[in-house]
């Protein structure tokens, strides 16, 4: 059967962690690694490239203004060009195609009325981010580990001001919902109408508990799927169970304690 999947990467966090204790390097917020140690950035980039992935995460997963205000000296538009260009140098030395997606999570800020953080406030700060990695040439843009419905719809509002394919994953808890409640159905719905490119889920859980998720939403939706579960078993356990469900998916990779021996345990299946 031939599978039109397109495989992603895995880690990048965990797997620089690594890298930088290796290194004796301290540990840190790992988007600040693209300005201070941009050579362990790249080469987890290049590793995940020879383990066969196509569409490359940019390390700058939570480089949003606050996050990195808290750290002296650095701001929004050099870190997140700097993880965009370091990505572009990996994917443009490869010997095949490989896109780079620019990495966008959720705030650590809750919205209203959980929180203070209003909509507009936190539309401002995706847009920052977003326009510093697309300004830099990211060739789509990928919104990730959101558990928020709401928090989501307001980065893909601001995403697709971009002209950029926009992907868009959720994760889950057990139950087959959001940390905030949001279902599946409820996901696609608000998703498709926001003109999302592609949905589905990253993190939450190992493959295991992440194939009934992702069964759901191709029950709910005709948008190219994504599925990125956590590590949680070894790399040929992991692909063996996530391969009933590829046939359904257009993007596959790994998530959380993950490495490149996951990609090339899926990269075997597809």
């Amino acid at each position: 059967m031939e599978h039109n999947v397109t495989l992603m990467d895995g880690a990048t966090g965990t797997r620089l962690w690594a890298l930088a204790e290796a290194a004796g390097y301290a540990r840190a917020s790992v988007w600040t690694y693209n300005l201070t140690h941009p050579e362990l950035v790249k080469s987890v980039a290049e590793e995940y490239i020879a383990a066969g992935s196509r569409l490359l995460c940019a390390n700058t997963f939570a480089a949003n203004g606050p996050e990195v205000a808290r750290v002296p000296g650095m701001n929004v538009q050099e870190v997140v060009a700097a993880g965009v260009r370091i990505a572009r140098e990996a994917a443009a030395a490869a010997a095949s195609p490989v896109d780079v997606a620019l990495d966008v999570g959720p705030l650590t800020a809750m919205l209203e009325p959980f929180g203070d953080l209003t909509a507009a406030e936190a539309g401002q700060i995706f847009a920052e981010l977003l326009a510093a990695g697309t300004d830099a040439g990211a060739d789509c843009i990928f919104l990730e580990t959101f558990t928020s419905l709401e928090m989501l719809r307001i980065a893909l509002a601001e995403a697709k001001r971009f002209s950029l394919p926009v992907l868009c994953s959720m994760s889950f808890d057990k139950s087959g919902r959001t940390l905030m409640g949001d279902s599946v159905a409820d996901i696609c719905a608000a998703l498709e109408a926001g003109g999302a490119d592609a949905v589905g889920m990253n993190c939450s859980f190992g493959p295991a508990a992440a194939v009934a998720v992702i069964r759901d939403f191709a029950a709910h939706t005709r948008l190219p799927l994504i599925l990125k579960p956590n590590a949680d078993v070894g790399a040929e356990e992991f692909a063996a169970l996530l391969a009933p469900v590829l046939p359904l998916v257009h993007y596959a990779g790994a998530c959380c304690g993950s490495d490149p021996d996951y990609i090339r345990a899926i990269a075997k299946r597809i």
